[in-house]
């Protein structure tokens, strides 16, 4: 497992990357990261950010336009069905996470699927965010 006192937000020196959802109600969203995938609140409020593993998740309500963004309104997914991005999370064993994360609650859309170089399955937050979860398999060495 990552030692995550390796990894700091704000970042010491350099820069660590984030990932921001716009949600509907951020304590139920921050609720579902912490139990789900053992997140860490490290900071509370609007907006929440959470520490999963390596990486920190900022949710927040959406709103319209700010003086750094004019043009731009920020809102949860309109359709669960039509995604342009969604989060991507590689695991050592995927059945296991599988059936972990089933039992804390999750929603996948399927059984993990055997693609050959991985294995994968999707499944939802509260908002209908999209989460890809997946495992590279190693080829067999004949």
């Amino acid at each position: 497992m990552i030692n995550r006192e390796e990894y700091h937000l704000p970042p010491r020196e350099g820069f660590v990357v984030t990932h921001f959802l716009t949600v509907a109600d951020v304590k139920r969203s921050a609720e579902f990261y912490q139990r789900l995938f053992n997140g860490t609140v490290v900071r509370d409020g609007e907006p929440t950010i959470i520490q999963i593993a390596n990486s920190w998740l900022i949710v927040n309500v959406g709103g319209g336009p700010t003086d750094d963004k004019p043009d731009v309104t920020l809102h949860p997914p309109g359709n669960p069905n039509e995604v342009s991005s969604f989060l991507n999370i590689r695991v050592a064993d995927i059945w296991a996470c599988y059936e972990q994360w089933r039992r804390k609650g999750a929603k996948f859309l399927t059984e993990p699927k055997d693609h050959g170089s991985e294995i994968r399955g999707y499944l939802r937050d509260p908002d209908d965010y999209l989460i890809e979860v997946g495992q590279v398999v190693t080829p067999r060495s004949e």
